[in-house]
């Protein structure tokens, strides 16, 4: 499958049991109702997905799983994120394996590795697969930039193809456009720049409150690059205190919250982390209810 690298990609959550299992029947809800909405790919494996906490053998499950509900509708992407060259290079082939059509690929993880380090760990893994890459860019969070000059060292490998730009700076979707064109897709990774992002020009938005609200998301895209700027501008405008809930440390338990509300997700996150609680799970869920009981009517925008 040809990856087009456009439209909302959600990088959806891990649902679990109470007994700490994979929960595949609510995890196969979410995903029916990301596909009904006309997302353009699943990204799994994310901070979102809590991979750090997932065992190999549940990751093999969940590309199976998500390949066999998916059936071929969208691109199935794995995201990336070791500590060592060996151990990128040897999850991108079991990805590709088990039936993942892409990559997003994240810099070295627990090292904060030099730019010419940055660059050949990207350089390597993509010599070993034939999957198509998004390298994910969020220097806020991981303390790596992958700089424009660095993104024209790596251009020589047709396989990446794609850049998550979660950097903060609205201006970087420019800059990107400016020195790459269409050679380098850009969808933006930050929520609360989603629709500022897409007018800028970017290809996609990878969303994180699109797990609870894939329709929103989704209609908010189409809206945007079919020029409808003041629809799409009413949608994010109630969306916004939701989105805010994704620049956050306790993003998962945020968004998994929401998903509750919203009949999509459970509650429950895999220790070290765990529910949210107190006043700040009350501050959560007061934007949650609010946002549910002025959920806009949203115009028909499967047929934009």
């Amino acid at each position: 499958m040809n990856i087009k690298w456009k439209g909302v990609m959600p990088a959806v959550t891990t649902n679990f049991t109470a007994e700490d299992t994979l929960d595949f029947k609510m995890f196969g809800k979410n995903l029916t109702a990301q596909l009904d909405a006309g997302v353009e790919g699943i990204i799994l494996g994310g901070t979102l997905g809590e991979a750090s906490t997932l065992l190999e053998e549940e990751k093999k499950e969940l590309i199976l799983e998500t390949v066999r509900i998916v059936d071929g509708k969208v691109p199935v992407i794995m995201n990336i994120a070791e500590q060592t060259t060996r151990g990128a290079i040897e999850a991108a082939n079991k990805a590709e394996l088990n039936g993942a059509k892409g990559l997003m690929m994240l810099p070295p993880m627990r090292y904060k590795s030099t730019d010419y380090e940055t660059v050949k760990y990207f350089s390597d893994v993509a010599k070993s697969t034939s999957l198509p890459i998004m390298i994910y860019n969020n220097p806020v969070d991981y303390k790596i930039e992958v700089t424009l000059d660095m993104f024209e060292e790596l251009m020589v490998f047709d396989n990446i193809q794609a850049v998550k730009e979660s950097t903060r700076d609205i201006s970087n979707v420019t800059r990107i456009i400016n020195r790459f064109g269409s050679r380098l897709k850009v969808l933006t990774g930050v929520d609360t720049l989603g629709l500022e992002s897409l007018l800028m020009g970017a290809d996609g938005w990878v969303g994180g409150l699109v797990d609870a609200f894939p329709e929103e998301t989704v209609a908010i895209y189409k809206l945007a690059k079919a020029g409808r700027i003041q629809e799409a501008l009413t949608i994010y405008r109630w969306f916004l205190p939701l989105l805010e809930l994704d620049i956050n440390p306790q993003l998962v338990q945020n968004i998994k919250l929401a998903e509750v509300g919203a009949g999509l997700g459970t509650e429950y996150v895999r220790a070290p982390r765990v529910p949210l609680m107190g006043a700040e799970r009350e501050r959560v869920l007061a934007i949650i209810n609010s946002s549910l009981a002025t959920r806009p009517t949203l115009p028909d925008y499967k047929r934009i």
